[in-house]
């Protein structure tokens, strides 16, 4: 009988503890919700995404015409080729890969930096709430957070490209989500990357430095197809070839080494984290 009452005693201390992790958390995304709705944040990085999602078909339908105008005469003889949908959803991907990408490398230098310097990881912390958890919902609910605002772009992408190109829109789909998600795991590697150089570097300036850093050397590094087949460098040259629609290899490689540089690099930084002083 005795033994049966410890057992339960037991049972029911593990079901406390999980349910105390489970509500601290649930109380740190939460917070994290929070921040990003009372932030600049909230803004900045829908309208950059949003805006290259409306521009992207316009400028693939009209750059041709454009350029021919002011050309003029001397260039009478130039006859550049037909815009297709696959141009829009290129564009896209460019945009992405060039401009989005450098914004959220700055938009999160300071990720966890400015929690720690305004003080508010401190009463964050003082709560039942492991250091290693605050580091993980974070990137956690920054990493859905990014994912809407990708879903909800691509979306828009795809409508205004069908309202450019017509019907010459239909059964195209499939690439343009095909290379928006190839891209969504590479944009993902930045933000882990940017939550470890943030727990590493206490200036923010000095963490997206670095987060540069990386993305010139994924930038260069995607010109060699050898190296990009075995490294996150592939997803950008494959995401552009997915939207293009003439990827013929297969982008799988690539995808499970960025996904388990991902794990590594927010492992490495709830584990620096753990042992920090705040």
């Amino acid at each position: 009988m005795s033994a049966m009452t410890h057992g339960d005693g037991g049972a029911h201390a593990a079901a406390r503890a999980r349910g105390s992790v489970a509500g601290a958390s649930w109380m740190l995304a939460r917070k994290e919700a929070f921040e990003i709705v009372r932030t600049w944040r909230v803004i900045v990085l829908p309208a950059i995404v949003l805006l290259f999602a409306v521009t992207s078909p316009l400028l693939a339908k009209y750059t041709p015409d454009i350029v021919t105008a002011l050309a003029g005469s001397q260039f009478s003889g130039l006859k550049l080729p037909e815009p297709t949908v696959y141009d829009a959803y290129g564009q896209w991907i460019k945009n992405l890969s060039q401009i989005a990408a450098f914004a959220i490398i700055i938009i999160y230098g300071g990720i966890v930096s400015a929690e720690r310097k305004s003080g508010t990881a401190v009463l964050v912390l003082t709560k039942p709430v492991s250091r290693v958890a605050f580091v993980v919902v974070k990137f956690v609910v920054q990493l859905v957070y990014l994912a809407v605002i990708v879903a909800v772009g691509c979306l828009v992408t795809w409508a205004v490209t069908a309202v450019t190109f017509g019907d010459a829109v239909h059964g195209t789909a499939g690439a343009l989500w095909a290379s928006t998600w190839v891209w969504f795991v590479l944009a993902a590697l930045y933000l882990a990357v940017m939550v470890l150089f943030s727990v590493l570097i206490p200036a923010a300036a000095g963490a997206a430095g670095a987060g540069l850093g990386v993305y010139v050397v994924l930038a260069v590094a995607s010109a060699w197809q050898k190296v990009g087949d075995w490294s996150p460098a592939g997803l950008i040259s494959g995401s552009a070839s997915l939207a293009a629609n003439t990827q013929t290899e297969s982008m799988l490689w690539p995808v499970l080494i960025t996904v388990a540089a991902i794990v590594v690099a927010v492992g490495v930084a709830a584990l620096v984290f753990r042992r920090q002083e705040l």
